[in-house]
């Protein structure tokens, strides 16, 4: 056994004289090596050290190297190292486009949401001229946050000192000011965030330079063009956190193949899991589709929907747009996770709903709301369970990945869009 070997390690158990690597036992074991006995404790440690520490680029890069027939599941130190989650927040998270919300939750002028994004507070406001300004959430004085969860307001107005801001970000006014000789109000301007709106979301992003949502998710917008998913009415939205890694969550919605059996007091039975189809992935997005059987009303089309025709009445989509909107499009309704990771074991979401406008204006449309909203409610906690389950089970020393279904070709290109963003892996596209 080379103990230079430079392949990264992710197991390695050490007990009497037996060596266990990925769950085989090396021959010989620490008696090869001359390490039995008491007083080659310290050297025994100094061993499983250096065999352990292993390079989690590395290894999720070599893990998504192989054919999708041979794939398996992320190596279990991608969700738990801190040193990945860094580079997640630096090439991803600060860099790519990120959803906080849909734009109708602003409709109003002065209407304003909250987001910590990349470590970074920024607020989003709707301006009295009915454009979306999204800017830094950090008062030029002192340097407090300006806004706190949403709502509405006629002013940004810093709760330490009074300093406000126009809704367009502008200093308004600062009290008790005129005798500094430096200071001009006219040079006060909240730093500004890209933003734009896009079939009905509201997408941001920290990076100058990166291209246009409607450039980048162009062939979304042709793909469920039928659906006419900017027009879908939200309905509710909420913020959840939950004790599990951010991409176990995500590859969750990625993937059908846990509904019949995670989700089988829901909508596990709704779903024909035999005519799924998983199409091969995009640069910035992946999806699959099922049918649904027509069990659950609001999840095909609307009578007055005269735009899908065929199969295409009951088509469900579940779209995942990297690095972390997750949308279930249906032709009745819709409902989306936006996620963030909070720290390698927590996730923050956000979580909403609502309907297809052909639902709405008629005497059932307050109670198909609250039904939606209930069941998907139901799904959220069985979800839940179901993912902070798998976060405990990826962190004993015991976990190995193992192969993946048919079912599960999102999570894989997951993985190697993860791959390509924080470790130079290079996808390839037909």
């Amino acid at each position: 056994m080379q103990l230079n070997s430079p392949r990264p390690i992710s197991f390695l158990h050490l007990t009497n004289s037996r060596i266990i690597l990925y769950g085989r036992e090396i021959p010989g074991g620490l008696r090869r090596i001359g390490l039995v006995g008491p007083a080659n404790e310290g050297r025994k440690r100094e061993l499983k050290t250096a065999m352990t520490k292993v390079d989690p680029v590395s290894m999720l890069s070599d893990s998504v190297r192989v054919p999708f027939e041979n794939a398996r599941a992320m190596p279990p130190i991608v969700y738990t190292s801190e040193e990945f989650l860094d580079r997640e927040t630096r090439d991803i998270f600060a860099k790519e486009w990120i959803c906080v919300g849909r734009s109708s939750s602003l409709a109003d002028p002065g209407d304003y949401l909250t987001y910590e994004l990349a470590g970074q507070p920024i607020l989003v406001v709707r301006g009295r001229d009915g454009r979306l300004n999204a800017m830094s959430n950090v008062c030029l004085h002192r340097m407090s946050t300006i806004l706190h969860g949403s709502g509405n307001v006629r002013l940004l107005s810093c709760p330490y000192h009074g300093w406000t801001y126009n809704l367009d970000g502008s200093l308004r006014g600062a009290p008790a000011m005129g005798n500094n000789r430096g200071f001009c109000k006219q040079s006060y301007k909240l730093p500004r965030i890209r933003c734009e709106e896009w079939l009905g979301w509201i997408m941001v992003t920290l990076d100058e330079n990166a291209s246009p949502v409607s450039q980048r998710l162009a062939e979304i917008e042709s793909l469920v063009a039928d659906f006419q998913m900017a027009e879908y009415l939200e309905a509710f939205n909420e913020n959840f956190l939950w004790n599990t890694n951010w991409k176990v969550l995500a590859e969750n919605f990625m993937e059908s193949y846990h509904l019949p059996v995670c989700h089988a007091a829901t909508i596990g039975g709704h779903s024909k899991m035999d005519e799924a189809v998983c199409p091969p992935g995009r640069p910035a997005f992946n999806f699959h589709t099922i049918l649904k059987d027509g069990s659950l009303p609001i999840s095909v089309a609307h009578p007055k929907n005269v735009g899908l025709v065929g199969d295409r009445r009951r088509t469900t989509y579940l779209l995942s747009i990297y690095p972390s909107l997750l949308i279930t499009l249906t032709p009745g309704y819709f409902w989306y996770l936006s996620l963030h990771p909070n720290g390698v074991g927590q996730v923050r979401i956000l979580f909403g709903g609502g309907l297809a406008r052909e639902f709405f204006g008629n005497p059932d449309s307050d109670r198909q709301v609250s039904e939606l909203k209930e069941l998907l409610i139901d799904v959220n906690e069985e979800d839940r369970k179901c993912t902070e389950r798998v976060y405990k089970g990826l962190c004993a020393d015991l976990a190995r990945p193992g192969h993946i279904s048919h079912l599960e070709r999102p999570n894989f290109l997951f993985a190697q869009y993860l791959a390509e963003k924080v470790g130079g892996f290079e996808r390839q596209f037909d």
